[in-house]
């Protein structure tokens, strides 16, 4: 039996495939930069960002030194406001959350996290929000998924993890998990739906 479906945050539940799309294209945007110049600062730290070695702050005067642009820092939160929601999955989280826990695993930046989760009020519907820069771990190690089942008390056999990247879900198949491949491009919410009623015999109040 299914008691949690786990979601992935960037080109699950946002229409962008990656959240270094959104934050480079908004930086690009207002300062003028182009798209190419900024993505390739922001390569060389990515890892590190995502993995919680560095900060946004840390890095940022190399970032401006490496564009050729002295960027006003109060620039990057409103990129990561401009993250778009996909208010689809969102609804049918909630529509999830009425029977089942509903939690998110991201491979994700702290700071960006945590300007979102208070921006979209992750909290108040997804319970664990799971973030490897504050493990230190992404999902290439079993332990985030491990620590997302965690409290909830629940067996891999009974959650659904779904992501929009191959490779995320190698993990959490090895482990038990079920798993979901979203197409982002795609986005057919209405698929997803059609598979947990189907295949994992959800019900939607």
């Amino acid at each position: 039996m299914i008691k949690a479906i786990f979601f992935d945050y960037d080109g699950v539940l946002t229409t962008d495939r990656t959240g270094s799309i959104t934050t480079n294209r908004y930086l690009s945007k207002v300062s003028g930069v182009d798209y190419e110049s900024i993505q390739k600062a922001f390569s060389n730290y990515n890892d590190d960002l995502i993995l919680g070695k560095t900060t946004h702050r840390a890095i940022w005067e190399a970032i401006c030194e490496s564009i050729g642009h002295d960027l006003d820092f109060s620039l990057l939160e409103q990129a990561f406001l401009s993250t778009p929601a996909n208010d689809a999955m969102f609804e049918l989280a909630r529509k999830l959350s009425n029977r089942y826990a509903v939690g998110i695993i991201t491979d994700n930046k702290r700071d960006r996290i945590d300007c979102l989760r208070k921006a979209q009020r992750l909290d108040e519907l997804f319970s664990p929000v799971v973030v490897s820069a504050e493990l230190g771990i992404g999902k290439k190690s079993s332990a985030i998924f491990e620590k997302a089942l965690q409290p909830l008390r629940i067996n891999s056999n009974e959650a659904v993890f779904v992501d929009n990247t191959p490779a995320n879900l190698v993990v959490a198949e090895q482990l038990g998990m079920h798993t979901y491949l979203h197409d982002d491009e795609l986005n057919d919410v209405g698929r997803l739906a059609r598979t947990l009623a189907d295949r994992y015999g959800l019900l939607f109040d």
